[in-house]
């Protein structure tokens, strides 16, 4: 049985999936279980109840943003309940630093904790997602036109399926006990790349539009966005407009098959960025 914190997450979701096409038992963790609307066969609870459904748990899937402050109580719970091995969602800034490092410093203190719990474990170091593209959405769909700062930072963003299915390995297989991988797509992109390719999936000419940073921190305040938001994505942008996120084929040796590319994310959700 495996046990998935964030369960409704845009990793864990998709693990969840997998893991039962995989013939997997598991547990969802999430903090609405009245409205998380999960597939039949799947055990829902409520944060506060993990420590009545950890028997017969063999795996859990960790993300640090779902543990919380929790995290350390739920590795210690896991271990003294016979749970074998934990897959932490790390993130790959661990390793390549980029924007402020205090936010590196939560994902390390993860590490730290998984490490140290005694239980087998598996870190996956993550770029950004390809989902997070989403977020460009709203104004696509108004205007036609994706506008933001650092046009020209680069990462190579990796689709969540590909981080789940890779996750799905880890808590299944021995093999992947001890290791920490650097998980990102198939290629760099800069920002001006992925508006050109999801204008291609959606049948447009779609532009990026540069715009001061401060003019963008702005805009996402009054958005009633908290602080920590701009903070992140801004700090990291202007890194990578000077030096591109790290690529690796990690994906292809741990699944067997190339990376998805964000072309296929984009084709996917044209419903997410069409009028």
């Amino acid at each position: 049985m495996i046990l998935v914190t964030g369960a409704t997450g845009t990793v864990g979701r998709v693990a969840l999936d997998l893991l039962l096409e995989d013939g997997q038992e598991v547990i969802a963790v999430t903090r609405d279980p009245g409205r998380a609307g999960l597939p039949s066969g799947v055990r829902v609870a409520h944060p506060g109840t993990v420590k009545e459904t950890m028997g017969g748990v063999k795996g859990l899937l960790v993300s640090p943003r779902a543990a919380g402050q929790g995290l350390k109580e739920l590795l210690s719970l896991a271990a003294g309940n016979g749970v074998e091995r934990a897959v932490l969602l790390s993130a790959a800034t661990v390793a390549h630093p980029a924007g402020d490092p205090r936010f590196a410093d939560e994902f390390k203190a993860a590490e730290e904790a998984v490490t140290a719990s005694g239980l087998r474990w598996t870190l996956l170091r993550c770029a950004d997602f390809d989902a997070n593209s989403l977020a460009w959405a709203p104004q696509i769909r108004a205007t036609g036109v994706v506008r933001g700062a650092y046009a020209d930072a680069a990462t190579s963003p990796i689709h969540e399926r590909d981080i789940a299915a890779v996750a799905v390995q880890a808590l299944v297989n021995s093999g992947h006990d001890g290791q920490t991988y650097l998980l990102t797509g198939p290629e760099a992109l800069s920002q001006r790349d992925k508006a050109r390719l999801i204008g291609r999936a959606i049948g447009t000419d779609l532009s990026f539009e540069e715009l001061p940073p401060e003019r963008v921190r702005q805009a996402m305040l009054a958005q009633g966005l908290p602080a920590e938001i701009p903070e992140r994505l801004l700090g990291s942008l202007a890194d990578y407009a000077k030096h591109p996120g790290p690529t690796t084929d990690t994906v292809e040796q741990v699944l067997g098959r190339p990376a998805l590319t964000f072309g296929a994310w984009a084709a996917e959700h044209v419903g997410a960025f069409r009028s």
